[in-house]
């Protein structure tokens, strides 16, 4: 017997955390060679097991003769067998090494059984699903108590965010739904009727920044772009999109590099134009006429781009139809005097009402009183005057506060909006909201919108206790805005509260409320 065989010898190193066998077999003298290997499978040329996956090394020692051979085969390989047991998964390898002694052609062979044990454990996953305005998402913990945070686009979900995404957690997994206005959702790409959204969620372990998980949703909402009205005006928006992050929205503009938007910020540009302005063509195809523009960057911001952002445009299209036929009947008499006007009184309704979110499409009714909401959650009101359909007719507001009841000269009072303007003392300001023509709003000046953080009186000691808010209103004539309050403009108003009031004392003011809002932890 060579004296190399009576040392031979297999030594596992195996780390089961690493996922894969790995052992050693020697010592062999330089004549040795290993032919193949034998699985529960079937048999294997060395080539054949590299080619597989299978690590094979051969070794020696600088200043000896003598030779090892190691191997690596992976849990994952169908050679590898598994069995559940008592929590853990077993993993069993078999292997027969064939080797062939030269040049006397001797073949022989050496069998190694191996064993690793490895918890089971289950990952955490992630699955989603969407509908006509809301992102979905469950978030699966596993087997195994994984430390991970939620990203959210790449925003950590915090509790307040999660408290915006009414987020549910049961021990085993966790589940919350993100609006497709949200800004953590990102827009890929959008067509004349549609947009589509991408929400990105990961599960990273907090200490190492190590990605456990990865999950996309994109889907597809059914959104109105363009608008085309009856008196050919016609309105666009533009929103920003994952292929271009460095578009800055404001720099875009129509054909005429004069006509920018007329409302922009981080994700939309809101354009507002008619079918004779800002380079809108016109073509006719048998009964329909058509206008167009488009909506880009101009064209030397275009050359300063990087390469790797494709050029950004927006078709603008509006489809008028040219066949309809009216048919109108009048008799015709000569007047009898001159047209006259009588001086007359009439009444004009003014009401507030609280919006669902910032779409402002979506009110709460009468029966839903008393809105509940959270400390600094953003509050949405529309203060909207009615009884008229002037265009010159615009709505102000002189002054808004809050109350604890429903008496405006009830103390505490905290102020809102002073003469039109934002108070200059408050921590968290009130912001106004720009007002847009859609099927709703025919006339924005009839319009005003603005919301409140919400927040707790100083003197209230309950939490839970009922805010109103008040607000003073003025009509008044668009065509002459610079008369008081009616001057619309806060950065205009240089003068002092006293001579603000008298400039406002011929208009009468109209008182309207809101409320109750109830205040929750």
């Amino acid at each position: 017997m060579a004296p190399w065989l009576q040392s031979l010898y297999v030594t596992d190193y195996t780390v089961p955390e690493k996922q894969y066998f790995d052992l050693l077999l020697g010592s062999f003298g330089p004549d040795v060679f290993l032919i193949n290997i034998s699985f529960p499978t079937g048999v294997l040329s060395v080539e054949e097991c590299s080619a597989r996956g299978f690590n094979i090394l051969e070794h020696t020692f600088p200043g000896s003769i003598v030779k090892f051979f190691t191997l690596q085969v992976p849990f994952s390989d169908p050679s590898v067998l598994q069995k559940s047991e008592m929590g853990m998964i077993v993993f069993s390898l078999h292997v027969t090494f064939g080797l062939l002694v030269m040049p006397e052609f001797l073949q022989f062979s050496h069998m190694a059984y191996l064993e690793a044990k490895v918890a089971h454990t289950v990952s955490p996953s992630i699955t989603g699903d969407c509908d006509k305005e809301n992102f979905y998402i469950l978030v699966t913990y596993g087997t195994q108590d994984f430390n991970f945070v939620t990203l959210v686009g790449k925003q950590a979900l915090t509790p307040a965010l999660a408290e915006e995404y009414d987020l549910m957690e049961n021990g085993t997994h966790l589940s919350f739904s993100v609006p497709f206005s949200s800004l953590n959702v990102v827009y890929e790409a959008v067509k004349a009727t549609s947009i589509r959204s991408r929400l990105d969620v990961t599960l990273m372990d907090p200490q190492s920044k190590y990605i456990i998980k990865q999950f996309s949703l994109s889907c597809t909402v059914i959104k109105t772009l363009t608008e085309c009205f009856p008196n050919g005006t016609m309105t666009a928006l533009a929103v920003k999109l994952d292929s271009v992050p460095s578009l800055n929205l404001s720099q875009l503009v129509l054909r005429d590099p004069s006509c920018g938007p007329a409302y922009s910020n981080d994700r939309l540009a809101y354009f507002v134009f008619t079918g004779s302005s800002c380079g809108t063509t016109r073509r006719f195809f048998g009964n329909v006429m058509l206008y167009e523009n488009e909506i880009s960057l101009p064209d030397e911001l275009e050359m300063m781009k990087s390469e790797d952002e494709p050029e950004y445009e927006l078709k603008v299209y509006c489809y008028y139809d040219i066949n309809e036929t009216h048919a109108v009947s009048f008799n015709a008499r000569a007047r009898r005097s001159e047209p006259y006007a009588d001086d007359a009184r009439g009444e004009l309704q003014v009401e507030i009402r609280v919006a669902s979110d910032d779409t402002y499409t979506r009110f709460h009714a009468a029966a839903d009183y008393p809105v509940a909401k959270y400390l600094q959650e953003p509050v949405y009101f529309e203060v909207e005057l009615k009884g008229t359909k002037l265009a010159d007719v615009s709505l102000e507001l002189d002054s808004c506060w809050a109350t604890l009841d429903s008496n405006r000269l009830s103390q505490p009072r905290w102020n809102l909006v002073i003469n039109g303007c934002a108070n200059p003392v408050d921590p968290y300001q009130v912001i106004f909201h720009p007002v847009w023509v859609d099927e709703r709003v025919h006339y924005p000046s009839h319009f005003k919108r603005f919301e409140v953080q919400m927040f707790a009186f100083a003197e209230d000691n309950d939490l839970s206790h009922q805010v109103f808010v008040h607000c003073d209103v003025v009509i008044c004539d668009a065509t002459k805005p610079q008369d008081g309050i009616c001057d619309q403009l806060c950065s205009k108003k240089k003068i002092g509260i006293k001579s603000q009031r008298r400039a406002v004392s011929d208009h009468k003011l109209l008182h309207v409320l809101s409320g109750p809002i109830l205040i929750i932890e």
